[in-house]
């Protein structure tokens, strides 16, 4: 069954001319404000940009690097042990908003990566290890010590069980990955 590839709509141009139309009126209306407005703008974008650079920079290196066929081959159904402790350590290491890894996982298990992979990414991405310090410091360090042991420990396995709990992914379905 062929998917059809999904339509955009124009919700982005028109906000941008919503935005324009509203800066046209604040400039004929407040133009001192208008001006402070777009100053303040020009000296986050001078923050930003440099930040932003290297993130497509980045992008565009995994995009090079990560093919289909190095993701099945480190985190595939061939991946064994590897493919297990390159997950944990992902995980624990992983930072920021949980929303933007569920992006860069679904992406990863179209090109091949095991589903159980990804769910013991997902387990032991609860090992913060910028927050141990504090964990450390309320709890102790023999508890925060073995409940680091057990999420690690237990990633695999909860990746094990949901794998055979849920269907295979897209990649190593009949149809191959599914086309956006």
């Amino acid at each position: 069954m062929k998917e059809h590839p999904r339509h955009r709509g124009l919700g982005g141009w028109i906000f941008l001319a919503v935005v324009l139309v509203v800066y046209a009126v604040a400039a004929l209306t407040q133009p001192a404000l208008t001006w402070q407005s777009l100053e303040f703008f020009t000296r986050v974008m001078r923050k930003v940009l440099p930040a932003l650079g290297l993130v497509f920079v980045l992008l565009y290196a995994a995009n090079l690097l990560l093919t289909p066929q190095r993701i099945k081959r480190y985190l595939g159904t061939g991946a064994g042990g590897r493919g297990w402790a390159a997950s944990v350590a992902g995980g624990i290491l992983s930072m920021g908003p949980v929303y933007v890894w569920y992006t860069v996982l679904g992406d990863l298990r179209d090109k091949g990566m095991r589903t159980g992979l990804t769910a013991a990414f997902l387990y032991a991405r609860a090992i913060k290890p910028a927050l141990l310090p504090l964990m450390v410091h309320y709890f102790g360090l023999a508890y925060t010590g073995v409940l680091c042991l057990y999420l690690a420990l237990f990633s695999p396995i909860n990746g094990m069980v949901v794998e055979r709990l849920t269907p295979p992914a897209p990649s190593s379905r009949p149809g191959g990955p599914k086309q956006i």
